[in-house]
């Protein structure tokens, strides 16, 4: 078994111009919901896998502060001052004296939009570590994350890859070994589902219920470590998936597809309403792919393979 070690954030010296960084979506294979909390966050044990779908987001320097995006469905991304992206560059700024974050982002979208697959998180990842490289700030990665953690619960994650295990909202990352490539074939819905909404259904869901506290399966960490596809399917689970269903109640089909189609094991995706897949091999992850597609369940599926690497600097 080999160990994989999440890439550190790479920061290479960058001549004046523009920095492009290239980061991966996401999926959950585990995520486990405690009860509210007082500050109406929930504590989560969520082991995250970085997969091969990447956004790439390129910084220049500019007269002002301004975001363009282009790529699939990217009508549906803010293109202002709410997108993580453009708060992560102000953030960055203000730690280190910069007045003005005069850079234009702009993102490559592959990373499907709204598919609880944290394509958000890591365009705001992949502008922080852009703009540290563009301004030669020298944060280090302590540093760093704790921005990602301002920015959102995922975004830590989003920067680092790999596989990990997130817990407080999910921003506080352990490392974990995989020993192999996993496949995956992810289900794209039309349109998005709210991830506040999404939680308030599964408060509802389980009022009344006594909610334990969030742990990571001791058996999917050990199919993560063996690299054994079969072991990893038995343990995945997402305690988000019942409210997804229940506010989407057409992934229900989606899932019995990919269940027919061959797929070892599926699941709704994070908050949703993206389903992932589990294949055996690449091969597997093809033929469910297609019969997805035939399916009429989904507008499209899309194939990739994790673990990957976080968000790397590749020119500039």
């Amino acid at each position: 078994m080999t160990g994989y070690e999440p890439s550190p954030a790479l920061r290479r010296p960058q001549p004046a111009g523009s920095v492009t960084v290239r980061v991966p979506a996401k999926v959950n294979v585990q995520l486990a919901v405690g009860a509210p909390r007082p500050d109406g966050f929930h504590d989560l044990a969520n082991v995250f896998l970085a997969v091969g779908l990447h956004d790439e987001v390129t910084v220049t320097p500019a007269d002002t502060l301004r975001v363009t995006v282009s790529g699939p469905d990217a009508h549906l991304v803010p293109q202002d001052r709410t997108n993580l992206a453009a708060r992560a560059a102000e953030l960055l700024a203000a730690r280190h004296g910069i007045a003005d974050p005069a850079v234009h982002i702009h993102i490559a979208k592959d990373i499907p939009v709204a598919g609880g697959m944290a394509g958000g998180s890591a365009d705001g990842a992949g502008a922080l570590l852009a703009c540290d490289a563009l301004w030669e700030t020298g944060a280090d990665r302590a540093e760093l994350l704790d921005i990602c953690a301002e920015l959102g619960s995922d975004v830590p994650f989003s920067l680092v890859g790999g596989a990990a295990l997130g817990r407080g909202r999910g921003e506080i990352l352990t490392p974990l070994d995989v020993g192999g490539t996993f496949h995956w074939v992810f289900a794209l819905a039309d349109g998005g589902l709210s991830t506040p909404a999404v939680y308030r259904e599964c408060d509802r869901l389980r009022a009344g219920t006594s909610v334990p506290e969030p742990e990571a399966s001791a058996e999917l960490l050990a199919a993560l470590r063996t690299g054994d596809p079969v072991a990893l399917a038995a343990a995945v689970t997402n305690d988000l998936q019942a409210a997804a269903v229940s506010l989407r109640p057409s992934l229900a089909a989606t899932l019995r597809a990919g269940a027919a189609a061959g797929a070892l094991a599926g699941l709704v995706s994070g908050s949703g309403p993206t389903c992932a897949f589990l294949a055996e091999d690449a091969a597997a992850a093809a033929e469910v792919a297609t019969a997805l597609t035939a399916s009429g369940t989904c507008r499209a599926a899309r194939v990739a393979a994790g673990p990957v690497a976080g968000a790397t600097v590749v020119t500039g």
